[in-house]
């Protein structure tokens, strides 16, 4: 196993008074070189939402985004006619494809929202767009890992799908407990974001919304020093 650790304290970040952007990737006005991506995995931000704003209606094509609130909710709207909104404990998906048009608003006016936007490069580019949600139940399924997002061509369990062979997974662990995940396609590469909590991995303490990243492994073992919020990603490291 090749790792390495991307502290928190490196990522890159904004203020614009409504909105308070954190990014493991570059992103916008944030440049650094040496993380652009991790395979086909582009954009990992970790945004904190003022009430009663958000993200006016914007385009995308040709990206897989995901989004995980962490805290309050946001209410999408899409030029696919699509009105949702999506709180804590569900997981949105959107397949740009040939284009889209969507906004995502924070769901209350007073209440600040926390959330992750997350863009993968697709498998296959001009697709249809479309649009999906669900809830899952992380705390009746503690000390596991629960899948969230999987391949289209490879369901698993209640997962939503994306046009990307790439899965993800989330976990609320007990302190003391190891958490213990197999990669599913040899060659994809991990891409771990520790949202709550303490881990050991291989000797490497990972702390809250520091991530880790590894290639050219079949699984591995995350000790949990406290309680745990794990993320992971995997993802294919190249272009299929």
């Amino acid at each position: 196993m090749k790792s390495r650790l991307f502290p928190k304290s490196e990522r890159g970040t904004a203020d614009y008074g409504w909105l308070q952007a954190n990014f493991s990737f570059s992103f916008g006005n944030y440049y650094n070189p040496e993380v652009v991506q991790f395979g086909m995995l582009r954009v990992l931000n970790d945004d904190t939402i003022a009430g009663g704003m958000g993200f006016g209606t914007h385009p995308h094509d040709n990206m897989e985004i995901v989004t995980i609130p962490l805290e309050g909710g946001l209410t999408h709207r899409d030029s696919m006619g699509n009105q949702a909104t999506v709180r804590f404990g569900e997981v949105q998906v959107m397949s740009a494809g040939t284009g889209i048009e969507h906004s995502e608003m924070n769901a209350s006016q007073t209440e600040r929202a926390k959330t992750l936007q997350i863009w993968l490069f697709p498998e296959m580019e001009n697709i249809t767009p479309r649009y999906d949600q669900k809830g899952f139940d992380l705390q009746n399924k503690r000390n596991s890992f629960v899948p969230v997002v999987c391949p289209h061509n490879k369901p698993e369990g209640e997962a939503l799908w994306i046009y990307q062979q790439a899965y993800f997974h989330l976990g609320v662990f007990d302190a003391g407990q190891v958490a213990h995940y197999d990669v599913k396609i040899p060659g994809n590469g991990i891409y771990l974001f520790l949202i709550e909590g303490e881990l050991e991995i291989g000797g490497q303490m990972v702390m809250e919304r520091d991530a880790f990243g590894a290639i050219e492994l079949e699984g591995f073992d995350a000790e949990v020093k406290q309680p745990s919020k794990i993320l992971i990603i995997e993802v294919p490291m190249k272009h299929n």
